[in-house]
This record gives C-alpha cells, structure tokens and sequence, in this order.
C-alpha cells in the first residue's frame, strides 16, 4: 500500500460517531446525489457512490432533527446555478440555511423554541425556489423565504402537527397528520395563508380491523382487505378502537393521482382519496419485523421500506391483469382486485441491540435504485438495487407474484437487444411497466424478464460510543518528511484502537488489542504505539492491566509487560521518554516500573516506600548528541590507527568522515546507544523529584520542595525551558528553567485534567484541559490565548486533547465526535473542494457555475467532432487553466459504463439529455426530456406531418411504451383512460356505503360506461332518501339517446344547474348527452382546471382534447399562475414542439431550446420550410452561441459554423 502523500497543512475536519436519539428521521437524499443527516448538533454531507464524508456542517447548539435538500427543478444558467444548499433544523426550533459546498450559513430562521415536526422546500412555483414550509410546534404551519429568513405567512390550526405532504400532482393540496387524525388543505398557496382550516377527519386504527384478528397469509390478504372498509371518517372514533399515536407516516404516492399510503407499525394501508377508501394493504405476519418507514417510488408504483432489523425491502404493485387466485386456490366466482405489492427484494438485517438499532432510510430521488439505512451507532449502509436476466424455468410454479420485464425503452428510446444499454442506470431503465400481459406480446416486443437484488456498494463507518483516549502521532519533522503521515490513535471503551489518517478523515486501521476500556496510548514511533487498558475492579480493588506493544503496519501486537498485569492495582498512566527508549509505567497503589522499549526488559521496580505519583513527564533535554560525538571521535582515532602511509591517509579519511556521517543518520537504537533521560513526577504532597535514567541505572537527582500556592499536582509538560504544573484548584504554574522563576496562575476552571505543549521547534503553546472545557496557553507571554467553555460556546464536554499540528488542536468530546480544530478552538465548516479525498467524486455542483455549465455543453453535445470525446484538455477554455484541470478531474471520476454510454456514437441527442440530467440531479431537465424523448419518438413513427407543427394532435392507439403513469395528465389518451377504468372498477369492489356508490356512479358516468352506472343507480334501496332521484337518473341515462330536442332540454337544465352552482351535476348532464366539450369549457370558466383536463382526456376526441389543453397552456402561462414548466410539458403531449421551443426561447432557456429545436430536426417533427421557422431557428443558434460564449467555452464558434453549413 502506497503511503499518502505530504500534506504539512492539514484541513479542520471532525470524526464523527453514535447518533442521538433525536437524529431519527434526520437525513436527505438530495438530487444532487449527496447524502445530509444529523449527529447529534452537527450535519454530515456525504457522497453516496463512494461512501466519503465531503462536508460537516457545525453551527447548531442543539440537537439536529430535520435536514432537508432544496430541489432542482428549476432551469440552471449562469444567474441560477447548480448549488447545493441544504436546510437543517435542531431541536430547540431553530433553521439554518446552508451553502454546504463553502460551509457558511446563508440565513439562520428562530421562531419558537421547540423541535421543528416537519419542514419541506416548494418546487412548483417557476418564480421563486427559496421558500421553506415548516412545521413549528404546537400547531403551526410557517412559510419562509429561506434566502432571507423572511416569514412569509403563519397559520395555526386546532391539533398538534406531527408531519405533512403535498400532493405532487397538485400543490395547491396539503395533508397534515395531527394527534387526532389528518387534515386536507385544498387551498394552500405560496402568496397567503389557507383561508379555511381544511377538512378534518379521522383515522379508525387497523387494530380493530379483522387484519389482527387472525394470521394474514399471503392467500387470504384479499379477504382480509375486503373486511377493512371505512378507514377515514368525519367522526371522531371512539377511544376503544382507535389508537392514533400507532400511525408512523402519511405520504401521497408520486406514482399515480389521488393516491396515499399510511404506515403502521404492522401494515401500509393504500387509500384512495376519491373515495376515502382502503384499496390495498400490505400486512406483516404475527411473525414478522414491524415496519419503521416506507418511501414511494416515483418511475413505477414500489415501495422502499424499512423494518426494525434494519432489512430493507423493494415491494412492487402486481400488474391489474395478473391479479388471480393462487394455483392452490379454487378460483373464486367473483375475484376481488385490489392493489397488490409484491416482494420483489431485501437485503439483509443488521444485528440490533440496545445501542444499535436502524434509525432512518433514505432513497435516491434521481434514479430511485439505491437507498441509504443511516444506524444509531454512525454507520451509513448503501444498498443498490441491481437486476439479473432469468429465465423462464427459474421461476417457481407456485409463485403468485407477477413476473417482471425489461423495459423495451433505455433513455427514453426503445433500442434492441444489441444496442449498449446500462439496465442498472435506474428503476424506470430495470424494469417495465407490466402493461403487457400476454405471452405473445413478450416474444414480439422481445422482453426478458428480470429479478432484482440488493448489493452493499457503500459503507461508512463512525466512532464508538465515548469515552476515547486520543493520541496523536509524533510530529513531522525534517528527518521523518518522507514516510510520514498524520496517524491518530483513538482508544476506544471496547478495547480496540482506531488508526485515523487526518489527511483524508478515513479510517486507516482498526485494531481488536485490549478486552476492556482503553485508558491511554502513547506513540513509540511513526510504525508503533503502546497502549493500556484496565478491567473492571473487584472486591479487592484489584484490576486486570493490559499493556500491549503494537506494530501499525503488520498489526502485531505482543504483551509488553509479559505475564505480569493479573491481579494488581490499576495503571494510572504511562510515558514515553523523548527518544522513545524508556517508558515509565505509574499505577494507582503500587510503585513506578521503568521499562526498557527497546528490548521490553524492566529495567528497575521501584520500592515499596518509594512516593505515591500524582504527575509524570519526560524531560525533553538529553545527551545523544554528545554521546554520537565521542563515538563518531572514537570510531575516527580508530580508524586512524589503521592507516598504512600518509599518502593513503586522505582518501581514507573522506571514507571515513563518509561512513560515519551515515551511521550518524541512524536511529539510536540501531547503534544500540542508551542515552541519558530525565523525567520529573510529584508526590501527593506536590513535591517535585527528578530522576536520571541511562541505561539499567537510575538515579535521583534532586528534589524541590513543594510550592504553598499549589493544591495537588495533577499533570505536569516539559519542553525546551518551560515546565509547566496544573492542579486540582485549577492553578497553572510556569517555572522558567534557564531564568530560576516561576508564576503561577489562576484559572479558577477546576481540576486541570490534561496539559500537554504544541510540536514545531520554539512552539512554545500549551493546551490545558478542564472538566468544562480546554484553554491555550502562550507559554512566552504567559497568558492565556483561547478559551473554550462547555454550556457557553459549545454544547459537548471535552474528553480528551492533543495537538494535531504546530497550528490545530484534537478534542474528543462526548457527542462521539472528535475534532481537529483551528487554535482558536472555534467551530468552523471547511471548503468541501479543498478536501483531500481517496477517491474522485462526481459532483459538478462543487464547480464554480461557469465551469459546470460549460462542462454539461461539453457533455451533451460536441459537433465540431465526427466522434464523442471525454478529453477535454485540446479545448480552449480561456479563464483559468486550473478550472479546465477540474473538469477534466470530473470526467474522469465518470463511471466505466456512462462512460462508455458517452462514447457510443448510437446514443442518439435525447439520450444523451436524459443521462446528462441524471448526472446532474437536474430534475427540470429530467421530466422534460423524458416527455420530449416519448413524444418525438411517438410523432417520428407516426404519418408524415402536414399541418402546421403546433397544430399537430397525437394519432390515437397503442404505444409499444407509453408514457409512465406517474405523468399522470401528460400521458396517451388511450393508456390514460384504461388507468381511470381500472381505478373505478377498484373502487367500486371496495365501496361500503351509498356515498361511496354515488360517487362511483357519477365516475363512470364522466367515463361514458352508462350501463354499468345504471346497474348501480338501480341498486339504491327503496330506504334511503335519494331511492326516487336514482330511479329517474336511472331512467334519463338509458333513454338519453333520444331525438334531438330531448337534448336540447337536457342541455338547457344543465346549464341552468351551472349557474345556480350545481357545477358536477351540470357537466355530468352534458356528458350523456356528448357535450363533453362544453362541460370542459364550463369547468375552465369556474376555475376547475385540473377537472376539465382530466374530462377531455378521457371522454374527448383528439382535435377537441388539444383545444381544451391549449387553453389550459393560457392559463398555467398566465402571471398569475406562473407555471410555464408545466405548460411546456402540456405542449410537449400534444405535440406543439415549434410552439415549446418558442416558449423556451422567451423564458431565456436558450440551450434547451437548441438541443430540443435539433432533437426535433432529427426526428423529422417540426418543418423548416418556412420562413418564420428558419428566422427562429437561425437566431435560436445565435443566442445559444452567445451563451456558451459567456461561459468561456469557445469550440462553440466552431460548432455553430458547422451547423450552419
């Protein structure tokens, strides 16, 4: 193993370890594919593909409880660029604001002094992405500009918040879980407060559900789902049956509309909000670990979930078509559908304990293949999701689980089997949709199906729980330059010893020497260390002592006191001697040992009236330096005598001089020389004795009386001609040697636990150490230079000190953690890009915003080359050669397969766009080449075009891949109409009362299945107040198709109905009589847009769909609404690309617009037959010219003369 390089000037950093209880659920995934969670008041940023610690963010007194990425789904350009910023809240309500990649605080938000429940960043206004929703105890719900800390607006409401979601389909919907239920707000905005206080409703508990009634096995969970009726109800339940706190968390689905799961300790219950209905339900076995945490999957409709084991599971919703009795099973007359989850993988479990128990989960968001488990004990476990080709006969008999496919689309394009691919990229590239069901369309479209499995890919790795004994290596010298590396030893309480590598922060070596807690270490040589450990006393006071000599590169550790340590009074310290030749070993009640290192020989036991040892320390004054002169003396006068003549006398002197000179440069113990040493110790009296050591001899010196200012001696530093004293009263006593005076001070801090001098020749520092904190010392001036003080500018107490450098501090603390501090022992975050890391991290937000736009430019598209390149160094990047050196350090840190993605001259444009913005986490970017890929595809497959391009509707049938169903309104007309039919036809199996049948009836009446509505109007019993308007709703729907004044009546009511507000039931009279258009209309005009975009698409033609969406477009365009994103991918769906690239153009997103405009020209969807298209394509290039230009990258004249040719 190659050592690491020199680095004198090593970086702050701290090592961190355990959590705090309070850290459960602090963690984020950011999309810029960084991992942030809590320990204890400190945030942790780190890499997720490599496992390393980029960034620890110290400024919070308390302990963190919410961390939270902001979102990138906006536009980057040079005034919005990729940043990392990142907000963290602490238990006593305080919110801080972070720029990680620089470590400072951008705005610190306090407004009430309890833990923060919840927070959350908003993502769907195009104005503004600096506002921050949070929840502040009891009761209140605060919006904040988080770039200012300006609060926006405050709203409180009856119950205790626990948490919330926003609906990601809508994000006027707010859901907030309560102590007493949940409530939805419909009316929420960024501009105001909610006027009203939402709709409060309540959960009844799955305890009292027949679910715990009896063993739920895989066969009978259907039938046990089916007893599960009303789930949220508007009365409050009685106490009996319902146990509110048992609900963990509450979450919509990103994967379809109007979908929500609740998790409870033994089940996830999936509700359908249109009818406020239990449709599915995933139940543990009475054997089986209870859930902690569930996180939806977006690309297809999974679940990542976490159990109490720490095993994580990937559960995938069962295609509708595959929804069967199992094989064991008589097939039931009238099977019951539901939403199935089926366990598709796990990975392992840890081993839980008291102090090691899993306390969060997180998920990529970009890709959703890997999750994260962050433990209580500081490990960060990432596990990736990876998929294996099977075959047909590897699949069980008897498995009722669907099986899973392939998907016929990588990137967005469908390609063949022969086309390069990376399955792994992420879950939507893994597996299919499942909308392909029978086995004639599997061998067509050539699907193979897939498993999946979890791999550990990365592992990080915290401190022990404290105490720590710390210690760190001998100092860089001039002698040590070249084999030197910045080692500190941690002793930890169960008995290993953890090598750390301050040049990186990394673990170097973890050591298993000792049974019992490790109390001190000291260093023998850069390779080698002694350290002791004592058992726990027994009866007799007697301990176990273990003192054990290891060599760091071999890991060899051998007893070095031999038999003896059984049985005896505890060892209190043990000291090194300067020159590493003697140790002196002090225990509690029994004499001093003096122990020869070199040969592990005891070289004296003192007797038994010899002092008791309050304090020991070496002296750092020796006489090697006039023992090598008599030797070199001696060796020289010998090899004198041995000359022959005078005339050979010269040139064997410069040999000799020569071969001295090089045994000179050797170690002492090499020349086996036994320097003499000194150390000096006090006795409980506080007087000072000091001792000579040479060789086997020891002798006393001299003793001086004790002085009357002082209390007991508790530690004692020597260096050069200063020694320094500290006492139990806290008095600090500096005697000058060479001048024979002394000062003493008061610190009035108490027990002086530690004092120990700064390395580097004439670095006269001091650090001393306190019960309540540490101070340094100047030792010239005599006066203290830094105080830290636990309770007034830290909230840990201080464990142990050391010097790292001339110039920084180590303090290990009770938090777990230990820092390497600047001397002013201050708290201050470091430059994420001045790290030194073991392995390269792709990560461009770490780029100044110029290079790492101009390194997507360079990613993206490169037409001044007949071939891609990833060799950056012949472009000429005039602003600063050693950006360009970075951009070339990022291309390297790019994976073997996306390179080999990049490289491959198949891989179209869009591809290329859709694998970029994953690499950037750019979540704008990602929906909408996602949709411009589908679409393009689509229209190039279609008929030639011959109407103007935003004229051009989607001709209607079946799509190899339609879009994912998590686009929701974006989606195929077709495709989107069989999800509605399927979803009604759910919610009609599951309905349980007359409104769940109504509001089933009105559904399928919007879906035109008039028959199935009037089976279900003619079931209303004669009972109930509304039997005689279903009769005639009955009658009207199936004589509707009458002659033409019939329905010019039922026009007629319909829209007297709309005036006098009876909005739903005016648009559902219109749709049967085939008005559906006017009722979409109507829908618009009364503000009911998402309503009247979902009618259009499930009941209008394609012509009249599009004329309902364009002025949808309008709207969403409007300032006031300002969701022009949105409106571009509206666009995109109806296939208006010459009117999107305009709208991009106008927003000043001008190399989208490029891209799209040249994506579009490959596919052959837009015409540049006219003239108003040429001119805008023509001044397009010219603006995206202008902008690369700004970003210093100049091949771009080269690329737009080429295009222009």
């Amino acid at each position: 193993m190659q050592p690491y390089m020199v680095n004198i000037k090593l970086s702050a950093r701290t090592l961190t370890g355990a959590l705090n209880p309070q850290n459960r659920g602090a963690a984020d995934w950011g999309w810029q594919g960084l991992i942030a969670y809590g320990c204890h008041s400190l945030v942790l940023v780190i890499d997720s593909k490599t496992a390393q610690t980029l960034q620890v963010l110290e400024r919070h007194k308390a302990n963190v409880v919410k961390v939270k990425w902001a979102k990138e789904n906006y536009h980057h350009n040079i005034g919005s660029p990729y940043s990392l910023r990142l907000a963290s809240a602490d238990a006593t309500g305080k919110i801080i604001v972070w720029d990680v990649a620089t470590g400072a605080a951008r705005c610190e938000i306090q407004e009430h002094t309890k833990p923060i429940q919840d927070m959350q960043w908003l993502w769907n206004q195009d104005a503004s992405r600096d506002l921050l929703l949070a929840v502040h105890p009891p009761n209140y719900i605060v919006l904040w500009n988080a770039d200012t800390g300006t609060k926006l607006w405050k709203k409180s409401y009856a119950e205790n918040i626990l948490s919330f979601s926003f609906d990601p389909f809508d994000p006027s919907n707010l859901t907030l879980l309560t102590s007493e239920g949940i409530v939805f707000i419909s009316d929420f905005s960024p501009s105001k407060a909610p006027v009203s206080s939402g709709k409060k409703v309540y959960i009844s508990s799955p305890r009292s559900s027949p679910v715990h009634n009896k063993l739920v096995s895989a066969a009978g969970a259907k039938k046990a789902l089916d007893k599960v009726k009303i789930l949220i109800t508007n009365e409050k339940p009685s106490a009996e049956s319902v146990t509110l706190n048992d609900c963990l968390q509450l979450s919509y689905l990103p994967a379809k509309r109007n979908y929500m799961l609740l998790l409870y300790p033994r089940e996830i219950l999936i509700l359908d909000l249109e009818v406020n209905q239990t449709v599915g339900v995933i139940a543990i076995e009475r054997t089986g670990v209870p859930f902690l945490q569930v996180i939806p999957c977006f690309q297809r409709d999974g679940l990542f979930c976490l159990h109490e084991n720490g095993c994580i599971t990937l559960r995938v919703r069962r295609s509708v078509g595959c929804v069967n009795s199992t094989l064991n099973e008589d097939p039931e007359p009238d099977p019951i559908q539901e939403l199935v989850y089926d366990l598709r993988s796990q990975c392992d479990a840890i081993r839980v304990t008291k102090t090691v128990r899993p306390f969060t989960m997180v998920c990529c968001p970009v890709n959703e293949n890997s999750a994260a488990l962050i433990v209580s004990d500081g490990r960060v476990m990432i596990w990736e999701l990876k998929s294996i080709i099977s075959g047909r006969s590897q699949r069980t008999s008897n498995s009722t689980a669907s099986p899973l496919y392939s998907p016929v689309s990588f990137c967005g394009i469908p390609v063949g089997a022969s086309q390069n691919k990376l399955p792994d990229l992420s879950l939507d590239n893994m597996i299919g949709q499942g909308t392909l069901s029978t086995e004639e369309q599997q061998k067509s479209y050539c699907l193979q199906e897939v498993h999946l499995r979890f791999l550990l890919t990365g592992l990080l790795s915290g401190l022990p729980l404290p105490p720590f004994a710390i210690r760190m290596c001998p100092p860089l010298t001039t002698k040590n330059l070249k084999q030197y590396q910045p080692l500190l030893a941690v002793g930890t309480s169960n008995g290993s010893v953890l090598v750390y590598n301050l040049t990186s922060g990394l673990l170097h070596k973890e050591l298993s020497i000792h049974s019992c807690e490790v109390k001190g270490i000291e260093w023998t040589s850069l390779s080698g260390f002694l350290s002791f450990a004592t058992s726990t006393p027994n009866n007799l006071g007697q301990v176990r002592n273990e003192l054990q000599l290891v060599d760091l590169p071999t890991g060899r550790s051998i007893a070095f006191r031999g038999e003896r340590g059984s049985d005896e009074p505890a060892i209190e310290m043990i000291k090194v001697s300067h020159l590493k030749q003697y140790l002196a070993v002090v225990f509690k009640d029994k004499p001093l040992e003096l122990w020869d290192i070199r040969t592990c020989t005891l070289l004296r036991e003192m007797s038994k009236n010899f002092p008791t040892i309050t304090a020991l320390e070496w002296s750092p004054s020796h006489n090697l330096k006039s023992l090598r002169k008599k030797q070199l003396a001696a060796r020289e006068a010998m090899a004198r005598q041995t000359v022959v003549s005078d005339t050979e006398q010269s040139s064997l002197e410069s040999s000799v001089i020569s071969l001295l000179q090089e045994a000179e440069s050797k170690s002492e113990l090499s020349q086996n020389i036994s320097a003499r040493e000194h150390f000096v110790f006090t006795d409980t009296d506080g007087q000072v004795y000091h001792l000579t050591v040479e060789g086997n001899s020891v002798k006393d010196s001299a003793r001086i009386p004790p002085d009357g200012s002082m209390g007991s001696i508790t530690c004692i530093a020597w260096k050069g001609d200063i020694l320094v004293l500290g006492d139990v009263d806290g008095n600090l006593n500096f005697w000058d040697l060479k001048a024979r005076v002394s000062r003493g001070i008061p610190t009035h801090r108490g027990w002086v636990r530690k004092i120990r001098f700064a390395p580097g020749k004439g670095n006269q520092k001091l650090i001393a150490m306190y019960n309540d904190g540490a101070e340094v010392w100047d030792t010239k001036e005599v006066q203290m230079v830094n105080s830290l003080r636990t309770g007034r500018n830290v909230n840990f107490r201080v464990l142990d000190v050391d010097w790292c450098t001339s110039d920084k501090v180590i303090l290990a603390s009770d938090d777990g953690c230990i820092r390497v501090l600047e001397m002013t022992m201050k708290s201050a975050c470091f430059r994420m890009d001045e790290q030194e890391l073991t392995e390269p991290v792709w990560c461009p937000y770490l780029l100044v915003p110029r290079a790492s736009l101009a390194l997507k430019a360079f990613l993206l598209h490169q037409p001044w080359n007949n071939k891609y390149s990833l060799d950056i160094s012949h472009i000429n990047y005039p602003e600063n050669e050693n950006v360009k050196n970075l951009l070339q350090e990022q291309l390297h840190s790019l994976s073997n397969d996306i390179r080999k993605l990049l490289l491959d001259p198949e891989f179209t444009l869009l591809q290329r766009c859709l694998l970029v913005s994953r690499l950037y986490g750019d979540e704008s970017e990602l929906h909408f080449w996602t949709a411009a890929a589908h679409y393009l595809h689509t229209f190039s497959r279609g008929k030639p075009l011959t109407v103007k391009a935003e004229d051009t509707l989607i001709p209607q049938g079946k799509w190899i891949s339609p879009l994912d169903i998590c686009y929701d309104i974006l989606c195929e007309n077709s495709y989107f109409q069989k999800f509605q039919l399927e979803r009604v036809n759910l919610q009609e199996v599951k309905r349980s009362n007359y409104d769940h049948t109504k509001k089933c009836t009105d559904q399928l009446l919007l879906l035109g299945q008039t028959d199935r509505a009037v089976q279900l109007l003619l079931e209303t019993s004669a009972e109930n107040p509304y039997y005689y308007c279903d009769s005639l709703k009955a009658c009207l729907v199936t004589t509707v198709t009458s002659s033409g004044p019939s329905q010019s009546t039922i026009k007629l009511v319909a829209t007297n109905m709309i005036a006098n507000g009876k909005l739903a039931e005016g648009v559902q009279l219109l749709c049967l009589i085939d008005k559906a258009a006017d009722a979409c209309r109507y829908l618009q005009t009364y503000g009911e847009w998402n309503r009247a975009a979902w009618l259009a698409k499930v009941r209008l033609n394609p012509e009249e769909c599009a004329d309902v969406f364009k002025r949808w477009v309008d709207h969403l365009c409007s300032p006031q609404i300002n969701q022009k994103s949105k409106a571009i991918l509206v666009l995109l769906s109806l296939g208006c690309f010459m009117r999107v690239a305009e709208m991009l153009h106008s927003m000043r997103y001008f190399d989208r617009a490029a891209l799209f405009v040249e994506a579009c020209l490959n596919y052959g969807t837009i015409e540049v037959n006219e003239d108003a298209n040429i001119l805008f394509i023509q001044r397009l290039n010219t603006r995206s010219l202008l902008n690369r230009i700004a970003l210093g990258v100049l091949y771009c004249v080269i690329a737009f003369q080429t295009r222009r040719k």
